[in-house]
């Protein structure tokens, strides 16, 4: 563990272009809120002691990123004032210090890595980027090699306004100098706010230099609106899906396909177009997803079939060569290895053992109004076409259930099972009644 690296992770806006009532960096970008993401990039550069500072009443977010810590920030008085308040938990720390933005879900270890390398030399760095548009970011007076003053778009001459080289609020401070340069910010500005960008001229003051690192543009965007959240989900499954297909997964048409930051995906799985993975999913070797499936919170052995049109849903378990097919829906249910449900059923609270055939249009009715119940089957068993079965019922090992059955109460072992009402043929009766109907 690397004690000699920390971060500050500003968090506490809520983004009021967002037009929503969760913290703007609580937003999923792949299935993970975007500070999350910042968190990932800081633990893989092992950067351990970390520090997001939150809003009031956050407590959602409070509890995403720990057991990271959180400081709340009462008054939200500007960047300065966001990084100021973490000198609590980091008054003696004398080792680089990251100031990150919650929001900024691309940053990568390696351009962390290149900051905290141009902050070595003087113990000040920010990160820069050469934007396409820099429109309404500070940008960069350098004399070369160092920043000597970042001046806001408001404040820039027009010339000034040329410079493509931007600011994106990412810093690498040494903790020797940090909370001394920000505790001289002051907030002798029209937005009466304290801003971070002030400690470089405030270095500058005590002979101290500002160096910077530049990144590429999407890694250092920031997510303001829904477009720019849609944006950077976008920029994001493309990232994920390369990623995939590089690791030796086939996509028929990747561009239909959406991933999570999580998922999990062996060697040579087949996915065809249109499939959703949501969180949590870990799919083995060898296993073909069909189009039109939706998959979220479950795993999945190797040469395994799901879909088309299938869903499996949270807390489910699919084992090797498993056969879940058309307009399947499985939830917190486990079918064991070379069991199959090909057509048309809902299995809950089902534990399915194996190389057991679930016929098409099978129920597991789990919930009687209050609480959920889990019925199992034995190895081996054959459930007829159209049955429903009351949960919790037991099914022994090779017993078979006859098409159109409701079950209520257990099987044994070998045993048919028939619970259906008696069929019955009245002749004529068909004829008799479209007579009668005609009149």
């Amino acid at each position: 563990m690397n004690q000699n690296r920390a971060a500050i992770i500003l968090a506490a806006g809520m983004g009021t272009r967002m037009k929503s009532s969760i913290p703007k960096v609580m937003h999923n970008v792949a299935g993970r809120p975007m500070v999350n993401h910042v968190i990932t990039a800081c633990e893989k550069t092992e950067i351990n002691n970390i520090n997001v500072i939150v809003g009031p009443n956050m407590d959602t977010l409070s509890s995403s990123v720990s057991p990271h810590k959180t400081i709340i920030q009462d008054d939200r008085n500007g960047t300065g004032g966001a990084a100021k308040i973490a000198q609590k938990n980091l008054n003696e720390f004398e080792g680089s210090i990251f100031i990150l933005n919650g929001d900024g879900p691309f940053i990568t270890p390696g351009t962390l890595h290149n900051l905290e390398q141009a902050s070595q030399k003087t113990g000040l760095a920010v990160l820069g980027c050469e934007f396409d548009n820099p429109h309404g970011y500070g940008r960069f007076i350098t004399d070369g090699y160092h920043v000597t003053a970042i001046v806001e778009e408001k404040d820039c001459t027009d010339d000034q306004r040329q410079i493509h080289l931007a600011n994106t609020g990412v810093y690498c401070v040494s903790g020797k100098h940090l909370f001394n340069w920000l505790n001289k910010v002051t907030n002798d500005n029209a937005q009466g706010e304290y801003y971070l960008t002030d400690i470089v001229a405030i270095a500058a003051q005590e002979g101290v230099q500002c160096a910077y690192a530049t990144a590429e543009e999407y890694e250092v965007m920031g997510i303001n609106d829904r477009a720019q959240l849609a944006q950077a989900e976008k920029i994001m499954q493309s990232q994920l899906r390369n990623q995939a297909m590089k690791n030796g997964v086939t996509m028929i048409a990747p561009e239909t396909v959406y991933l999570s930051t999580d998922t999990q995906l062996g060697h040579d799985v087949i996915i065809e177009p249109n499939v959703v993975i949501g969180a949590g999913v870990k799919i083995g070797d060898n296993t073909h997803i069909h189009a039109f499936s939706h998959i979220e919170g479950a795993s999945i052995g190797e040469n395994a079939s799901i879909g088309p049109f299938a869903r499996i849903r949270p807390k489910s378990k699919i084992g090797n060569n498993v056969n879940i097919g058309n307009f399947i829906e499985v939830n917190r249910s486990e079918f064991k290895d070379g069991s199959k449900s090909k057509h048309l059923s809902y299995i809950g609270d089902a534990i399915i053992g194996e190389k057991t055939n679930i016929g098409a249009g099978t129920v597991f009715a789990n919930y009687d109004g209050f609480n959920k119940h889990v019925s199992t089957t034995g190895e081996g068993v054959f459930i007829g076409s159209n049955s429903t079965i009351v949960s919790p019922v037991n099914v022994g090992d090779g017993a078979m259930v006859a098409a159109g059955s409701t079950l209520t109460q257990d099987v044994e072992q070998d045993a048919l099972a028939v619970g259906r009402s008696k069929e019955r043929i009245l002749s004529k009766w068909a004829k008799k009644y479209r007579d009668r109907n005609k009149k």
